[in-house]
């Protein structure tokens, strides 16, 4: 019995020994500080405006519905026109607000595809949208432009 009691006595006085080695001492008033990061959520980004802008943005498929919509026509490069609904791409610069020296924006596909187009004409583009794909995704609708600039799958615009 005597032993036991021996045995939790050590047990406890080491216990305490650890518990005081393991609190932290204040660090010197000039050592620097470190922010710890933010826990990050995790989203399902499906759309990101980035590059030169005040603000990088993403959003989920689900946000940009959300948004306020349109619906533009579009002649495709068969000569069908068709109606197109989704969010204006000016809309989503608006937002990510690009540098005044912007002047270029690159349409990124999810299959690495690009596409390049002078951001001044697309801010003249009251019709130009990241249209809704019926599979999900999307893609870049700006009726009476090169048809390069039709881009499917479009996951990014970067601006330059």
């Amino acid at each position: 019995m005597k032993k036991s009691f021996v045995i939790v006595g050590l047990i406890l006085v080491l216990s305490l020994a650890l518990s005081a080695c393991a609190q932290s001492t204040p660090a010197p008033a000039d050592a620097p500080t470190v922010a710890e990061e933010p826990a990050v959520e995790e989203t399902n980004v499906a759309f990101v405006v980035k590059g030169k802008v005040e603000s990088e943005l993403g959003w989920s498929e689900d946000e940009i519905k959300a948004m306020t919509t349109v619906d533009v026509e579009s002649t495709n490069s068969k000569g069908e026109t068709s109606t197109y609904t989704g969010v204006k791409i000016n809309d989503l610069l608006a937002l990510a607000k690009p540098a005044a020296d912007a002047t270029t924006l690159v349409l990124v596909a999810d299959d690495g595809y690009t596409a390049e187009v002078p951001l001044a004409d697309v801010l003249a583009c009251d019709t130009c949208i990241l249209s809704f794909r019926s599979k999900g995704g999307f893609s870049s609708v700006l009726p009476g432009f090169d048809k390069s600039l039709q881009v499917k799958g479009v996951v990014k615009i970067e601006v330059k």
